[in-house]
């Protein structure tokens, strides 16, 4: 189903946020090993209020290089913010949406997992044209979606779903062979293979398509029960994991099958999102801290940022060069942490 906005509507909130959006937090730096702590001065937090109920889930830097989109959960919409002036477009995906995931392809275009229409949802990034892709596994409860190197939108449902969508015939291929239910997270390696999280079956997946099917290996991590909640592979193809039942942060070789494992700081540790910035570094949202952390693969350190909102509740994490960015879902707030160093 298609349909084009004739109007793209700005909300009357926008308007009124848009001279009292921000609010700048300074870090204060709790590290394991304050000699690696960076200065406050080059880590900037920044947070935007969204519409009240919204609960925005995940968010994707625009192909602008400007603007944030984000997925307003609660509301069935998908936002568009201006960090310059704080104004925020909504787009009405349909009656029944409850978006979770949203990223951008080559094409600019926004593309969504939405949980309640069961289906992959565009959003052409000029004209706002809303297109759905229905997913053929009813109540898949859709949950992220990634683009591999030749394009093919790769995308999980925690009822047990790994999902393919070519977006140029719209050819969609399914399996629910995934021993169970938790596909979480998924993330594309450079040279394209595609790996998921499933939290449910506590296992790292890596997904191939091979004669019109798609084939699930399944790969624990060392800790039983782990939890893996969220992936993202770096740019030397190694993989990540946010452990939220462990509390750690894991590192899986592709190449040599080496796990490792890092328990985060701090006394109960829930790792939920997990995302690698440009120069390597991993980024986690810790729940039981209420915090960001940074954890340097290369001295093994971590660097813990408290959010200045009582309940964060950052569930994705995703950013550009020098940005981070994440939802704070309870809050109804977007973040961003700008980095010089």
């Amino acid at each position: 189903m298609a349909f084009h906005l004739s109007i793209f509507r700005r909300r009357l909130l926008s308007l009124l946020v848009a001279a009292c959006f921000v609010s700048v937090f300074a870090f204060p730096v709790a590290g394991q090993t304050p000699s690696a702590a960076p200065k406050a001065s080059c880590l900037t937090l920044t947070t935007y209020p969204v519409g009240a109920g919204e609960h925005p889930h995940d968010v994707a830097p625009a192909a602008d290089g400007k603007r944030i989109w984000y997925t307003a959960q609660a509301a069935g919409q998908l936002g568009l913010l201006d960090p310059q002036s704080g104004a925020i477009d909504t787009i009405p995906l349909g009656q029944g949406s409850a978006p979770h995931g949203v990223i951008v392809g080559s094409d600019g275009a926004a593309w969504v997992t939405d949980g309640g229409l069961n289906a992959i949802v565009r959003v052409d990034d000029k004209t706002k044209e809303v297109k759905t892709f229905p997913v053929d596994v009813p109540n898949a409860n859709l949950n992220t979606a990634v683009f591999d190197k030749d394009g093919i939108l790769w995308f999980t449902g925690q009822s047990g779903v790994v999902g393919r969508l070519d977006p140029e015939t719209g050819d969609m291929v399914t399996t629910t062979d995934t021993n169970g239910q938790g596909p979480y997270g998924i993330t594309s390696t450079p040279n394209g293979d595609v790996y998921f999280a499933s939290l449910a079956g506590s296992y790292l997946g890596k997904a191939a398509f091979a004669n019109g099917a798609i084939k699930i290996e399944v790969i624990n991590p060392p800790t039983d029960g782990a939890g893996p909640r969220r992936v993202w592979s770096d740019s030397k193809g190694i993989v990540w994991i946010s452990e939220w039942n462990a509390g750690q942060v894991g590192r899986y070789d592709s190449k040599t099958g080496d796990w490792q494992e890092w328990k985060l700081p701090g006394d109960a540790p829930q790792a939920y999102a997990v995302y690698v910035d440009e120069h390597d570094l991993i980024w986690l949202s810790d729940f039981g801290a209420n915090a960001l952390v940074r954890f340097n693969p290369s001295n093994e350190s971590f660097d813990s940022f408290p959010l200045p909102d009582p309940n964060g509740s950052v569930r994705q994490i995703l950013g550009r060069k020098g940005e981070i960015w994440g939802a704070e879902s309870a809050s109804d707030k977007l973040m961003s942490v700008t980095t010089t160093c």
